[in-house]
């Protein structure tokens, strides 16, 4: 643990909590009724989706659905712990059970504070701890012992309150920033798609004379574009090698269904193409391919007279993914690509068109590259504040906590 004030104390997090002290025993009523939690339901911000969250019967439930979980509780994986699946519970369900693949840590309050006990078991100093004590190579995990050993560090309880309300409104703070631009990332690629979608179906020549076909995908396309059905303007063939028999030497990419899957020294595919993936939860995404690829079993080979980077847009614009999963197995062939009715422009606007995204898309492309940039720093802010403030580095006073409500309370 890192160096924290000389006034504060410091002890072992089972001397200053009860960890997994109550579970359900294998003689519970069969008919027990309970809200139960995995750990694919939490991360490193807690609940990822509440709706996720089963309703069990005791007789239903899988063998690890065990621990309950008390109010002022955090509940931390035990397994894989880089990941960071915690979540803190001020008030639980009177009937709320989760996996044995979690811990329960219930402070004592009179030593520990329930929330400030939360924000220092998802601190820098506590990630690394359980990382180096976890054991196993596919599966690691952190044993019981190493867990209840974790050095806690004790500031006097009136400041471990006053550093949990400055972390639970400035990372509140901190979250809401972080939603508004992922809000914008959505926006941006809803945008992305719009683009692509109209550029592919109406043109960029707002002036041409229009007309509608009886296609579903279309609304209004130029007049002198070419109604046509896909049979007659490409041909279709399956990759050709195991996707399971790859031999990686760097040198070409590998396609299959979700696109470059790693690099081999064949290759089946020379100039430029369109991949499109054929089985999965990928299949009917369309890859362009410029260079020489080495194209597995699990995608289709699409090659035609026009111009690969358009038929790419278009294909993605007709949403063939979409149609593809709505099937139990989600499934394209290349039957189904062929029997699809299209309006293609004539070459010289294909690859006008092609220029006119390559701008807008790059374009758009920043912009999300600006604003990923921006959820890392304040992601990274957050952890950082975190670990400054349950290790003492930052010294939380009344007028910080104050001081950190209005900012949250103003946005």
């Amino acid at each position: 643990m890192s160096s924290v004030p000389t006034c504060w104390a410091s002890d072992r997090l089972k001397d200053v909590a009860a960890i997994n002290a109550v579970a359900l025993s294998a003689a519970t009523d069969p008919d027990y009724e309970f809200d139960y939690l995995e750990i694919s339901n939490v991360d490193y911000h807690g609940i990822v989706d509440p709706n996720a969250i089963e309703r069990l019967r005791f007789e239903d439930a899988p063998s690890r659905a065990r621990r309950r979980v008390a109010a002022g509780s955090t509940v931390i994986s035990s397994v894989r712990p880089n990941l960071q699946a915690v979540a803190f519970f001020p008030d639980a369900p009177a009937h709320f059970v989760c996996s044995t693949g979690f811990n329960v840590v219930e402070p004592q309050p009179s030593r520990l504070s329930p929330q400030f006990a939360y924000y220092h078991l998802i601190s820098e100093n506590a990630r690394q701890y359980f990382e180096a004590a976890a054991t196993g190579v596919g599966y690691p995990a952190v044993g019981d012992k190493e867990f209840n050993a974790i050095a806690v560090p004790l500031p006097p309880l009136p400041e471990q309150q006053r550093i949990a309300a400055y972390l639970d409104a400035s990372c509140a703070a901190i979250d809401a920033a972080v939603a508004a631009k992922r809000s914008q990332l959505e926006t941006l690629g809803a945008l992305r798609t719009t683009l692509v979608y109209e550029a592919v179906t109406q043109g960029i020549n707002r002036s041409a004379a229009t007309v509608v076909h009886d296609i579903p995908s279309y609304g209004h396309t130029p007049k002198h574009w070419k109604r046509a059905k896909l049979r007659y303007e490409i041909s279709i063939q399956n990759g050709d090698f195991a996707s399971d028999k790859l031999q990686d030497d760097g040198t070409h990419p590998i396609l299959g269904g979700n696109g470059v899957m790693g690099h081999t020294d064949l290759s089946n595919v020379d100039g430029e193409t369109v991949v499109i993936g054929r089985v999965g939860a990928y299949c009917g995404n369309a890859h362009y391919v410029r260079s020489k690829a080495w194209v597995s079993d699990n995608a289709l080979i699409v090659k035609s007279r026009h111009h690969a980077r358009f038929l790419c847009h278009l294909f993605n614009a007709l949403d063939f993914n979409a149609q593809a999963n709505n099937t139990a197995q989600p499934v394209i062939t290349g039957t189904k690509i062929k029997n699809t009715y299209v309006v293609l422009p004539p070459p010289a606007e294909q690859e006008a068109i092609c220029a006119f995204l390559d701008a807008k898309l790059a374009e758009v492309k920043r912009i999300v590259t600006g604003i990923e940039t921006q959820i890392a720093t304040l992601t990274a802010y957050r952890k950082s504040l975190i670990h400054e403030c349950v290790t003492g580095q930052r010294r939380i006073t009344e007028a910080d906590v104050i001081n950190s409500q209005l900012s949250e309370n103003t946005g």
